[in-house]
């Protein structure tokens, strides 16, 4: 996915309560995260790369914010994303 894609999903489809997003890759397995906005998040949208908190460190990044919790992907290796909501009910 490009950057325009990626931010009109981000503002169109998350809000501030419900921002966890399935994220479906193209070449290996669909991920549960959190997109971030740290320091670095211009610089890194720019070169379409997003800082992401993985669901296995949801509570810790919750309780915390600590960004280094969060991963950096590639946009361009999403192939779909999906609010959080609607994948559990895909997924039902």
């Amino acid at each position: 996915m490009n950057i325009e894609e990626i931010e009109k999903f981000l503002a169109k489809k998350t809000t501030e309560q419900n921002n966890y997003v399935k994220i479906t890759f193209k070449k290996r397995d669909a991920i549960y995260g959190l997109f971030i906005k740290d320091r670095d998040y211009s610089d890194l949208k720019s070169k379409n790369f997003w800082r992401i908190v993985t669901r296995t460190h949801f509570d810790a990044y919750n309780q915390t914010k600590n960004a280094g919790l969060a991963k950096i992907f590639c946009g361009t290796e999403f192939q779909r994303l999906t609010p959080h909501a609607e994948a559990f009910e895909e997924e039902a």
